[in-house]
């Protein structure tokens, strides 16, 4: 049960963690680790039985496969450390970080589009 009135969250990996977390009153989650945990072959069979569920994919996810995550009904974004590599945060290259953020805008329009 939440007891504050602070936006949350929750990470989850599985079915029964899903439905932990709709106990408690949410439907949006973050799915970690997204990559190892299954994938955007998972969340459709998650989906299947709970459409209302949105996920936030993080951990295992790239400009190169982002797609494959937004096309899903279920994922309403992604997240991930790809949008500022440590190296690049740690040479200040700012430019380098606008540039991954616009690739990484161009995506949710492309798919918003759609």
């Amino acid at each position: 049960m939440l007891t504050h009135e602070v936006p949350v969250l929750p990470s989850v990996a599985t079915s029964s963690e899903v439905m932990a977390v709709l106990e408690s009153g949410l439907d949006s989650m973050k799915f970690i680790p997204a990559g190892s945990a299954g994938g955007p072959s998972y969340l459709p069979a998650i989906g299947a039985p709970i459409p209302y569920v949105q996920f936030c994919p993080a951990c295992g996810i790239s400009l190169a496969n982002a797609p494959e995550y937004l096309r899903l009904p279920n994922v309403s974004c992604v997240g991930g450390s790809w949008l500022t590599p440590t190296a690049v945060v740690e040479a200040k290259d700012w430019s380098k970080i606008i540039s991954l953020a616009r690739q990484a805008t161009a995506l949710s329009n492309k798919w918003s589009e759609s």
